[in-house]
């Protein structure tokens, strides 16, 4: 039987990577300090195997196929946007085996890949976690990006499945890692919407035949927004969000708008973590 030893939250973010904050009291400066922190914290766990949940920034699924959620069980590879690692991961196949197993078992027919791409969805809280340490992992990417979107009721249920199917697998001390975001609001993805481009549109469909080239756009967009401080965020929002997941209350959040990007990994690790009912474990750790 394994044992869950822990849950790490947070957000992922381009200029994490990209464009750095120069000093510790710049916009973002606390958030990169802070993960230093946790990474410590993880290496005092000392994990035997990281699950990372997180999402596809149309790297790695388009619209010609779109899945809610897909579970790499052999090799995984980096794509490098936003300056995030680029090259092999370490995948912890047979524990994502056992996932794989147990999500069926409790009715969740994830798609699989025996080579996934991930961006810096999963990759940079992976890469922020580890503290340096090669630590195997099992990606999960759950698509809060690209609508139709699972519900967050769905992705409460895929975190409580996916507990039971780490706690039934032999694989030692887990660590449970959700890439997510807060409040953020991004162009509409959705190739149903008549105001988004025509060119972005079918590259949204039809990007997997020329990645790069439709990253190397987007990079080049998403850079001319990096720095500013007016970007619009809803910190009460933000404040309200997190005592739900430390409280383990989530029935509130399943009716909010969701044009708040991102909180799917959230609550998925969030419900992995906990259990129904009465649990010794007690609600998310803050």
């Amino acid at each position: 039987m394994s044992e869950i030893i822990g849950m790490v939250g947070m957000s992922h973010s381009p200029f994490a990577t990209m464009l750095a904050p120069p000093a510790p009291t710049a916009p973002g400066g606390r958030f990169l300090s802070d993960t230093a922190r946790v990474a410590d914290a993880v290496r005092s766990l000392a994990p035997d195997a990281v699950v990372v949940i997180g999402p596809d920034h149309f790297h790695g699924n388009f619209y010609d196929v779109m899945p809610p959620f897909v579970l790499g069980v052999a090799d995984a590879e980096g794509f490098g946007d936003f300056n995030s690692r680029h090259g092999p991961l370490p995948v912890a196949s047979p524990l994502a085996w056992s996932v794989r197993d147990g999500l069926a078992a409790d009715g969740f027919d994830v798609a699989l890949s025996y080579a996934l791409t991930v961006d810096h969805g999963i990759v940079q809280s992976y890469d922020m976690v580890r503290g340096g340490a090669d630590i195997p992992l099992v990606p999960l990417v759950v698509n809060t990006a690209a609508p139709p979107l699972p519900s967050m009721r769905r992705c409460v249920a895929l975190g409580r499945a996916l507990g039971a199917a780490l706690r039934a697998a032999d694989a030692g001390r887990v660590l449970v890692v959700a890439s997510g975001g807060l409040s953020h609001w991004l162009p509409s993805n959705d190739p149903r919407d008549a105001s988004v481009p025509a060119e972005r549109r079918a590259a949204m469909i039809h990007g997997r035949l020329d990645v790069h080239a439709g990253s190397n756009a987007r990079e080049s967009r998403v850079r001319a927004l990096g720095g500013n401080p007016d970007a619009p965020v809803n910190a009460a929002w933000d404040a309200w969000f997190l005592k739900q997941l430390v409280t383990a209350d989530l029935d509130p959040v399943f009716s909010y708008d969701r044009g708040v990007k991102h909180l799917e990994a959230f609550l998925s690790s969030c419900a992995s973590w906990t259990r129904e009912g009465p649990s010794p474990e007690g609600a998310c750790p803050p």
